[in-house]
């Protein structure tokens, strides 16, 4: 992970949230928690740990941070900090090409299930599941890539509308390019329609529950036939607590008025239906493969309700996620469709190999390391590379020793 790192600029986005220097312990105790989400455990510490097989050397030092030392530099930190290092991260990943820059978002609500011991109400996860502590969190991906730009969490005075308002917000500020929101029913709020009929850079998709009102105009619709058994209809749509008409759009399937399903949708801007309805829409539907791939680095569960806390571990966890993506790019298939936690315990873990130093550099010798990986090109001889790629090879937190791979 380390060469990513480098690449992506781990350590600097560090630096400027913990306030640290190169010399500083807060950055190392910061990018243990990162490792710790690419191995999606939730605390590699003393009492559980992988201690003396090197993990606490890849941090840059000589132990490893117990529970109370994680728990207070994070605590140090406000989630004002945590959006301002997701902004930095979202900003970085841009520039990488991580997104696409087609212009497709994802909105969607992802609930944790909590182990809290605090007070709180029983929420279902889903339905047909049985209440339980929840924590919710709501995130914005790209959605033909299905990468994470930023999140934000609930809290017992925050709503959808208040966590998408939060989002629209970090998205102003990172994004140059204007975007096609596409979110669920959940969203379908005046206060959101609002927000993204105000705003001049981003507008929205989504579905609408069947009201009566809406029941009663579906069927009215004119109709274009644009295939076999699918139609669709189009009308102002007047909601209470918007000054303005929205575009309803209604999708209707079946060859036979007994036999008629209708959808409705509702949209902003002059995008068209068609395309949208069922090119763009579907993507969105990445967000769940990202959070059933992913979710073990830092999204599955949350074992506090403290914000700072949860905002901080979770953020963390975003620059571990986009260093391995970075590495998934180099991997052949089936890895690159490989769980984060199979990943891990394959790769990251399950592989032999030895450390030593040589003059400047520290060499990391694997041995048995699966040729079908297809990797030997990008780690060898990696100071060579990295300089040709604009990337200085030394490792501020290994105080500016360099790293090289071998393998045999």
């Amino acid at each position: 992970m380390i060469p990513e790192y480098l690449r992506l600029g781990s350590w600097d986005l560090l630096k400027v949230w913990t306030r640290g220097d190169d010399k500083a312990l807060s950055p190392r105790l910061a990018l243990q928690m990162v490792n710790e989400g690419a191995l999606c455990v939730s605390g590699v510490r003393p009492a559980r740990s992988v201690a003396h097989q090197g993990f606490e050397l890849l941090n840059g030092l000589p132990f490893l941070a117990t529970d109370k030392e994680i728990h207070t530099l994070l605590d140090e930190h406000t989630i004002e900090d945590a959006k301002r290092l997701q902004i930095a991260l979202a900003t970085l990943r841009l520039t990488r090409g991580d997104y696409t820059e087609n212009g497709l978002l994802a909105f969607d609500p992802h609930r944790l299930l909590s182990y809290s011991r605090r007070i709180m109400p029983m929420k279902k996860k889903s339905r047909g599941s049985k209440s339980e502590k929840i924590l919710q969190t709501f995130f914005c991906m790209d959605a033909p890539s299905g990468q994470p730009i930023v999140f934000t969490i609930g809290y017992s005075s925050s709503t959808t509308s208040n966590a998408t308002m939060e989002l629209l917000e970090m998205l102003n500020t990172i994004l140059p390019y204007n975007a096609i929101s596409m979110a669920d029913s959940e969203h379908a709020t005046a206060s959101i329609l609002t927000a993204f009929l105000k705003n001049e850079k981003f507008d929205v998709i989504m579905p609408m529950s069947l009201i009566d009102k809406i029941k009663h105009i579906m069927p009215t619709l004119h109709y274009e036939r644009k295939w076999a058994g699918y139609c669709i209809g189009e009308t102002d749509y007047r909601m209470q607590g918007v000054d303005v008409p929205l575009r309803l759009v209604v999708q209707r399937s079946g060859e036979v008025e007994s036999n008629y399903h209708y959808k409705p949708f509702v949209m902003t801007g002059n995008h068209d239906a068609l395309k949208l309805l069922n090119e763009d829409y579907p993507k969105r539907w990445t967000v769940e493969e990202f959070f059933n791939f992913e979710a073990a680095m830092g999204w599955k569960r949350a074992s506090t309700m403290n914000l700072n806390i949860r905002y901080g571990k979770m953020t963390l966890a975003l620059i571990a996620q986009a260093a391995t993506y970075s590495l998934r790019q180099k991997l052949p298939p089936p890895y690159t469709t490989w769980t984060a936690e199979h990943l891990a315990n394959s790769i990251f873990r399950g592989i032999k190999g030895d450390l030593r130093v040589k003059d400047d550099k520290i060499v990391v010798t694997y041995y048995g390391f699966p040729e079908n990986l297809n990797i030997r090109n990008y780690y060898e001889n990696l100071p060579v590379q990295l300089i040709t790629e604009g990337v200085d090879p030394r490792i501020p937190w290994l105080y500016n020793f360099k790293i090289d791979f071998k393998f045999k």
